[in-house]
């Protein structure tokens, strides 16, 4: 019987291209190769070479689950006519692999800005969701000159020790790697009921077939998770300088508004905060046209600014 998520899959590549973005494969380093979906006029020849992108550049750095495009394509195809839309997977997910045995996030945002650079983007906004958000946070202080400005919904800036010892076990959890990682139907079922404000009817069938195709590096990616807890005591909230969009969802059951409101005063005044109602976690799929177009306006602020200068 076919997999309905896996037959999906395809279809969205193609919808992909048709937006104008192709899949490029980018060696970091020996073992090291991030997929990244970028502006098909950026590819100079199937060489491996790329040039500089002729509109503003958006990064959209996907949450852990799935890959790039499966999360981020009613963004990608709706910001692709007026910036240069760039798409990665990051390590372990999509087709991004690494023979290294670093895990941390500090090392997805190293690879990430490395890749970047080899495809010829010198200046971005990365819009980070979740685990993205995370990795945003790493790459806005590896290299400020690089990003311009976050985006970041449904993340904090470092999932410390409290934060998990304060949600896990109150949601019924012993790990995120539970939550995240689901090994039944039913497990893939209360990630998505934990992921948004009103899960929709979906058939079992759905459940099956989406922990039978987006599961591919389970150990990998349980490592990867174990990596991002860190000890409250080496958190510290650094001082960027870059602006912080929070753009977020009521009803995140994972980090809710009472967090995002705490980064932000943490962060002064270069941080401000934005909600979109009757939305969960994964506020880009469940209200993608609310999310956009938030997401539009913030990015129209930026480049105003940027035009000011």
């Amino acid at each position: 019987m076919v997999n309905v998520v896996a037959a999906v899959r395809p279809i969205l590549h193609g919808v992909a291209k048709l937006a104008g973005l192709t899949p490029q494969k980018v060696e970091i380093e020996p073992g090291t190769i991030i997929n990244i979906w970028v502006p098909k006029q950026t590819v100079v020849n199937k060489d491996h070479e790329w040039k500089k992108p002729n509109k503003p550049v958006v990064v959209l750095a996907h949450p852990f689950s799935a890959d790039g495009i499966t999360m981020w394509l009613f963004q990608a195809m709706a910001l692709a006519g007026d910036y240069a839309v760039y798409v990665p997977d990051f390590l372990f997910f999509g087709g991004s692999t690494t023979s290294s045995t670093e895990r941390t996030a500090l090392f997805q945002a190293e690879c990430l800005c490395r890749c970047l650079r080899k495809v010829g983007v010198e200046r971005c906004t990365v819009v980070g969701l979740s685990y993205g958000g995370m990795v945003a946070f790493k790459m806005a202080r590896l290299d400020p000159d690089l990003v311009k400005a976050m985006v970041v919904s449904s993340t904090v800036i470092e999932l410390t020790e409290s934060i998990s010892n304060a949600w896990l076990p109150r949601h019924g959890f012993a790990s995120w790697s539970e939550l995240l990682l689901p090994r039944t139907p039913e497990g893939v079922k209360v990630l998505f009921t934990v992921g948004t404000h009103k899960l929709p009817w979906l058939p079992h069938f759905f459940y099956k077939d989406y922990l039978e195709a987006m599961f591919d590096h389970r150990k990998e990616q349980a490592e990867l998770l174990e990596a991002l807890v860190v000890s409250d005591k080496d958190s510290t909230v650094p001082d960027y300088p870059q602006r912080i969009y929070f753009l977020w969802a009521d009803d995140d059951k994972i980090f809710n508004l009472e967090l995002a409101n705490s980064m932000k005063k943490q962060l002064g005044e270069k941080a401000s905060l934005q909600y979109i109602k009757n939305a969960g976690h994964l506020v880009q799929w469940e209200r993608p046209c609310a999310y956009t177009s938030h997401l539009k306006e913030i990015l129209a602020s930026i480049y105003q600014i940027k035009k000011q200068i």
